[in-house]
């Protein structure tokens, strides 16, 4: 049930960043783009981004902590790149800005519903 509402909410933060962004875009304005797309997005969170981590460590600490934003742009860009070229999800971000932003929203919203739902997805509140 966690894994669903986790789903669900990154779905949703998806979409406010689609909204918010102006160079993120989506083909149709269909639920299944971005339920595909915050399923590839964790595909590479729990894969690609601590190899990032790991690999930028100095650079995280030098900055003390900022530059995981960076590695969030990063791995959004990334995660748009994989879902239009491997599985034809049209999710397009227009380059490392609006991905940079696309993310920061993304984060924020997540943490915000997360809050209000609860892990569990019983009211925060």
């Amino acid at each position: 049930m966690k894994l669903l509402i986790r789903w669900l909410v990154t779905s949703i933060a998806l979409v406010v960043a689609a909204w918010l962004v102006p160079g993120i875009r989506v083909s149709h304005d269909s639920f299944t783009v971005f339920a595909g797309m915050a399923l590839i997005l964790g595909l590479v969170n729990a894969f690609i981004r601590p190899l990032l981590k790991l690999l930028s460590c100095p650079l995280i600490i030098l900055t003390l902590g900022l530059f995981v934003l960076v590695i969030n742009g990063i791995t959004l860009l990334l995660a748009a790149w994989i879902a239009q070229h491997w599985f034809g999800v049209g999710f397009y971000v227009d380059g490392f800005l609006p991905a940079f932003l696309g993310a920061l929203i993304v984060s924020i919203v997540s943490v915000a519903l997360t809050a209000i739902l609860g892990e569990d997805g019983k009211s925060g509140l």
